[in-house]
């Protein structure tokens, strides 16, 4: 009985800031986890940037009705991109928020390429390297972000999303070892704590998605993500259903 009020009071909450939300404007920060980038139905206008009308601020705009909508985010999208070409669409009428950033700047997409054709051993140092920098480079780089957003939508509620877990570990998988999915999801890991750290520390609320890709990472049998795709850039991003029920719940939570 504990659990379903309390699921009651979560459903309440999120269903009423959206609503209040929607009366400003909202803005879709970040990196291709937020363009979109494996959910297909990609806007032909974004060019590279990979935006898609399947992805989760496409979604929750299409739902809330915000005033006015200003989709940014783009594939590739490294913490400087969004301080010097994403934050236009952002005002003191911004009502809404939302940004994934962070993955790019840690390196990640070298990550996944080095774990696919390297040792075990490569693979778990190149994913080391990059844990020193999420420690010691990342925290300030987000810091720099979140401010420049606050400057330019000081009433804005923002929610920062975070990244999910890519494998279901202890399963059998053809593919990567066992050693490679745990370093993986590791990294993983230490990307969204430090990410939650610094979004709290500026009063922002985080969206921890691996609550609702639990299960559903690749190796799960129903998978969220796509595997190794073609086109490449599709390669571990979530799926159409990724975006739909594994991101937009949280930010529908949250927003």
């Amino acid at each position: 009985m504990a659990t379903l009020a309390f699921a009651l009071v979560l459903a309440v909450c999120g269903t009423g800031s959206a609503q209040a939300a929607s009366t400003g404007g909202y803005v879709a920060l970040g990196d291709s986890y937020s363009a979109g980038n494996g959910a297909g139905d990609y806007i032909s206008s974004s060019g590279d940037c990979h935006r898609s009308d399947s992805a989760y601020p496409a979604l929750w705009a299409a739902a809330h009705k915000p005033s006015s909508f200003t989709f940014a985010a783009c594939s590739g999208a490294i913490t400087t991109d969004v301080i010097n070409s994403q934050l236009g669409g952002l005002s003191a009428s911004t009502a809404l928020v939302s940004i994934t950033i962070g993955g790019n700047d840690a390196g990640f997409s070298d990550v996944m390429t080095a774990c696919l054709t390297d040792s075990d051993s490569s693979c778990v140092s190149r994913i080391a390297t990059a844990e020193s920098y999420i420690r010691d480079t990342l925290p300030s780089r987000l810091d720099s972000v979140y401010s420049a957003i606050r400057a330019k939508a000081p009433s804005a509620r923002v929610v920062v999303l975070g990244y999910p877990d890519i494998y279901k570990l202890n399963v059998f998988c053809i593919g990567l070892s066992a050693t490679k999915h745990q370093a993986i999801d590791q990294a993983a890991d230490l990307l969204d704590t430090t990410t939650a750290t610094r979004a709290h520390a500026h009063g922002f609320t985080f969206g921890d998605v691996r609550t609702t890709f639990a299960g559903h990472e690749l190796c799960s049998g129903d998978n969220y993500l796509h595997d190794v795709a073609l086109p490449t850039w599709e390669s571990y991003h979530p799926t159409a259903t990724g975006h739909s029920s594994g991101y937009l719940p949280v930010l529908t939570t949250d927003a």
